[in-house]
């Protein structure tokens, strides 16, 4: 005589479906950005990072550089605030 075993099945709980944490909707497409770069020495560089604190370098001289070219003087003396503020 053959001994058979009974294997028995457990159920799986139903996953809850997740809410999608990303809408397609809710996100505005965001504007094309190219590359715009410059050389500088190593103390200019170091400058920079200074004023603008850990990992903001890129968009305090993007910021400050848009100022400058359209003119803004407002956001170029808020901008040179911050950093005398930080200081």
């Amino acid at each position: 005589m053959s001994k058979t075993t009974k294997k028995t099945m457990r159920a799986r709980k139903p996953v809850a479906e997740k809410a999608s944490t990303k809408t397609a909707d809710a996100k505005a497409p965001r504007e094309e950005l190219c590359v715009f770069a410059f050389r500088l020495t190593e103390a200019e560089r170091d400058a920079i990072h200074k004023a603008a604190g850990p990992a903001k370098a890129s968009k305090f001289a993007r910021n400050l550089l848009v100022a400058a070219a359209t003119k803004d003087e407002a956001a170029v003396r808020a901008i040179m605030k911050e950093v005398q503020a930080e200081a």
